[in-house]
C-alpha cells in the first residue's frame, strides 16, 4: 500500500514539472486575453511606413492615389491569440498541401503574409523541429521586430538610386567624346565632287563675304521714264561702292531731263565712306556738276538705315563759289508679299542763299514725294510703276515761272531697280 501511494505521488509530481509541448511553447503567454496594444501598435507603424513610402514616390513624380495606405474592406482582422486553444495545436510543420485547420492568417495590403503575434515572450528553444522546409528554421535566432510591416519594395526597386531622379533629364545624358570616324575623311573632300576650280572659287567667295574683304556693289535705285504734261522726261539715280566693311569708296550719280532737250541737271560724287555705327556711314568727298554753270562742291554727310528701316541719305554741299546747299532723301520698303513691294519716297532740297544763275531761292528750294510699286522677279531685278509729285517753293517757284516752267509737276513713272 505504501508502495502504491509513493508511485502515485511521483507521477503527479512528474506531470506538474513537465508541461505538455503546447504549454511549453507558450510559456509566459497569458492565453486568457490578447496582448494589450501589440496589434494596434503594429498596424500604426505599418500605416506610417506606407505613408512615408507613398510620399517618396510622389516627390519623384509618381502617381500615388490618396488613401492607398488605408485598409480595404477585404482585409481580414488580426488573429486574437488570447482566445485560441493552443493545447490542441500540432507543433510540427504541417504536411505539404495540408489545410490550416480552419485558421486564416491576416494578409498585409501588399499581399504578403504578416504575423501579428507578439513573439517577445515565446520560448522558441523548446519548439520541436518541423518537417521539410521548416527543418532548417531556427526561430531562436530570428529578429521578429520587423514582422507585420507593409510589404517591402519590389525587387526591381531595391537597387534603385532615387536621388539621381531628382535632377533634370539633361543631367542624366552622358557627355561622350565624338565617334572615332569624326574628322577621319579627307580635308578637302569637296574637290572629289565639285572639282578643284569650283572649290577654289567658292573659298575665295567665302573669304570675301566673311573677312571684310574688298567688294564691288552697284545699284540703280531709280532708272525711269517719266510721263507728264508737256514733254516727257527721264531720270537716273545710280550709286555703288568698292571696299570692305569699314572703309569704302562710294560713288553716286543723278540726272534728269526731257526728251528732245538738253539735260537739265547731272552730277557725280566721289566719297570716302567710313562706318560709324552698325547701320550708318559717315561720308566726305567731292561733287561735280556736269550741266549748267559747272561747279565743284565739297560734300559731307551720312547714309544708312534709321529706326523702322527708313533708308536715309543726307548731305551738305559747299560750292567752289561759296554757295551752301543741302539735300535730304528718305525711302521705306513696305513688303506686300515677298516679291511685291510698295516704296514711299521723299526728297527735300535746301539752300542757304539765293543762287539766281541756278534758279535756286533761299530756304526750301524743292520738295518731291513719290510712291512706287515694284515686283522683284529676282532680288537683283525689279521693274516698277508709280507716281511722283514735285513742287518748287518760295523764290525757286518764282525763278521757275520766270523761265516759263511750271513750279508743280506730276510725273507718272515706269522704271526698273537693279543691283549687282
Amino acid at each position: 500500500m505504501k508502495t502504491f501511494v509513493a508511485s502515485l505521488l511521483a507521477s503527479l509530481a512528474a506531470g506538474t514539472m513537465l508541461p505538455a509541448p503546447a504549454s511549453a511553447q507558450h510559456a509566459g503567454h497569458d492565453t486568457s486575453r490578447p496582448q494589450p496594444g501589440a496589434e494596434t501598435r503594429t498596424d500604426h507603424d505599418a500605416a506610417d511606413r506606407c505613408a512615408q513610402e507613398a510620399q517618396r514616390h510622389r516627390d519623384m513624380g509618381h502617381a500615388v492615389p490618396d488613401g492607398a495606405c488605408e485598409p480595404t474592406a477585404s482585409d481580414q482582422p488580426a488573429m486574437d491569440h488570447g482566445t485560441m486553444d493552443h493545447s490542441q495545436m500540432s507543433q510540427g510543420a504541417m504536411a505539404e498541401g495540408e489545410e490550416s485547420s480552419g485558421m486564416e492568417m491576416p494578409m498585409a495590403q501588399s499581399g504578403q503574409e504578416s504575423m501579428e503575434m507578439d513573439h517577445s515572450q515565446m520560448n522558441h528553444g523548446d519548439m520541436p523541429q518541423g518537417q521539410a522546409s521548416q527543418s532548417e528554421m531556427d526561430h531562436s535566432q530570428m529578429d521578429h521586430s520587423q514582422m507585420g510591416q507593409v510589404s517591402a519594395p519590389s525587387p526591381a526597386m531595391q537597387g534603385m538610386d532615387h536621388s539621381a531622379m531628382q535632377g533634370s533629364a539633361d543631367d542624366m545624358i552622358p557627355l561622350l567624346p565624338p565617334p572615332p570616324e569624326a574628322g577621319s575623311g579627307p580635308a578637302r573632300a569637296g574637290i572629289a565632287i565639285w572639282g578643284e576650280e569650283a572649290m577654289n572659287e567658292a573659298r575665295q567667295e567665302l573669304v570675301r563675304e566673311t573677312d571684310g574683304g574688298m567688294r564691288l556693289w552697284i545699284q540703280g535705285d531709280r532708272v525711269e521714264y517719266r510721263a507728264r504734261e508737256g514733254a516727257d522726261g527721264y531720270l537716273w539715280d545710280v550709286q555703288g561702292y568698292y571696299g570692305g566693311d569699314i572703309n569704302k569708296f562710294w560713288f553716286k550719280s543723278e540726272g534728269e531731263g526731257s526728251f528732245g532737250e538738253p539735260i537739265e541737271g547731272a552730277e557725280v560724287q566721289a566719297l570716302w565712306s567710313r562706318a560709324i555705327a552698325p547701320f550708318f556711314d559717315f561720308q566726305a568727298g567731292v561733287r561735280q556738276d556736269l550741266t549748267g554753270p559747272e561747279r565743284t562742291h565739297a560734300v559731307i554727310g551720312i547714309q544708312g538705315i534709321a529706326p523702322y528701316k527708313f533708308e536715309v541719305d543726307a548731305a551738305a554741299f559747299i560750292s567752289s563759289k561759296g554757295d551752301v546747299t543741302a539735300r535730304i532723301e528718305g525711302e521705306l520698303d513696305q513688303r506686300i508679299t515677298q516679291r511685291l513691294i510698295l516704296q514711299p519716297r521723299a526728297e527735300l532740297a535746301l539752300s542757304a542763299q539765293d543762287i539766281p544763275e541756278l534758279g535756286v531761292g533761299a530756304g526750301i528750294d524743292r520738295i518731291e514725294a513719290g510712291l512706287r510699286l515694284r515686283y522683284e522677279f529676282a532680288r537683283e531685278f525689279a521693274p516698277y510703276i508709280g507716281v511722283s509729285q514735285e513742287w518748287r517753293i518760295g523764290d525757286s517757284a518764282a525763278y521757275a515761272r520766270a523761265a516759263g516752267e511750271d513750279p508743280s509737276v506730276t510725273n507718272y513713272v515706269v522704271g526698273v531697280r537693279f543691283w549687282f
